[in-house]
């Protein structure tokens, strides 16, 4: 059966004070139903559990630190699954909770049992409703915004259409609320459309994303060949009328070529940390021949990173070739660059041979 994901943004499922918009979500479920009835699958990713846990605690405004968002999303997160269960259950759907984080994307195993356990819900004809596991991750290890989860669970789960809901009509030619000639983009082709637009950063009080987070998020799936929409989850059925085809929202159209779930988001939404400069030989290996970047064609290393932090990888004197996970910190690389790799093991026996391997490489 075809399956959409849907992904509410933390301004759709709940108002500035992180009281829930319960007539709102209550209006997705009915549309979730409708589909479902018409044999459509769908998949619910949602935002809002650290503002529910505001509302339930009367914070007055969003915690800044790592530990009290992960305390607000605890109070909050089990009180939100369950106003989507008892609204899904009344159109007659069972559904399941599902709580993801990064290490489930990035670790082969892990995307495979998540890939499993999803394909075995959606064919018992189950809603998997999916949040960040907020609780346990970090900046180091979380997707940022759940509109990069929507897009990874979206290739995860192969939809034919994501359609991420917000407080906005769509993607503006400029940010509607501060330029009055700002026009709704219904229709994006290609990526390098994007390049003349103003796309913001704001985010509402409550949540952690933005347009931009949206537009990213748009090209990691639709670089995976599906389709995708930005569309007001406030006013209308959005949802309904983006899977019919409808002109409503913003538009992205597929991609024909495609990547794999973990590098569309080493390339979008994982964040660098330095530069590893390399010479034209390991250049030319990297961006022809697919090969793992070895240290010995490392011949600077610029920033401060850990083993683990996604570097930016560039050619000496020229453009920018891709981006990888480092296998080692910074200071160890500076150690080990230009070294071939007998001599790498006799001064760190333990070291990878790799300083990026090419699983976890992806070209600019």
């Amino acid at each position: 059966m075809p399956v959409v994901v849907v992904k509410l943004g933390s301004s759709v499922v709940a108002h500035n004070t992180g009281e829930l918009r319960l007539s709102v979500v209550a209006r997705l479920c009915e549309e979730v139903a409708g589909l479902h009835r018409r044999g459509v699958d769908v998949v619910v990713v949602t935002s809002g559990a650290i503002a529910r846990g505001m509302r339930l605690l009367e914070l007055p405004v969003r915690p800044t630190e790592i530990a009290e968002l992960q305390a607000a999303s605890a109070v909050g997160q089990g009180r939100l699954y369950r106003t989507y269960d008892e609204l899904l259950r009344e159109q007659g759907l069972q559904t399941a909770q599902v709580l993801l984080t990064f290490f489930d994307m990035s670790a082969r195993s892990h995307y495979l049992n998540a890939r499993r356990t999803l394909q075995t819900l959606l064919g018992w004809r189950i809603v998997p409703v999916i949040n960040e596991n907020d609780t346990t991750t970090t900046d180091e290890i979380s997707f940022g915004d759940n509109d990069f989860l929507a897009a990874q669970v979206a290739v995860l789960v192969g939809a034919e259409l994501l359609v991420l809901l917000t407080d906005t009509d769509g993607l503006y030619t400029a940010d509607p609320r501060a330029d009055p000639g700002a026009a709704l983009v219904q229709e994006v082709r290609h990526p390098d459309e994007l390049a003349e637009l103003r796309i913001g950063h704001a985010v509402s009080p409550l949540g952690s994303g933005g347009m931009r987070s949206k537009v990213v998020a748009a090209e990691m799936a639709t670089a995976a060949g599906i389709p995708t929409v930005i569309g007001s989850g406030l006013a209308g059925p959005t949802l309904s009328r983006a899977w019919a085809g409808e002109p409503v929202g913003t538009r992205f159209l597929a991609q024909a070529a495609r990547h794999s779930s973990f590098k569309l988001w080493l390339k979008y939404a994982k964040p660098s940390h330095g530069t590893v400069t390399v010479d034209a030989g390991a250049a030319r290996a990297l961006r022809d021949g697919g090969t793992s970047l070895l240290p010995v064609g490392v011949v600077d290393v610029a920033g401060d990173f850990d083993a683990g932090d996604a570097v930016v990888v560039r050619e000496a004197g020229a453009s920018e070739i891709g981006k990888g996970i480092a296998n080692y910190s910074a200071q160890e690389l500076r150690r080990v660059m230009g070294l071939k790799s007998g001599q790498v093991r006799e001064l760190m026996p333990r070291a990878t041979e790799e300083a990026v391997h090419r699983d976890y490489f992806v070209l600019a």
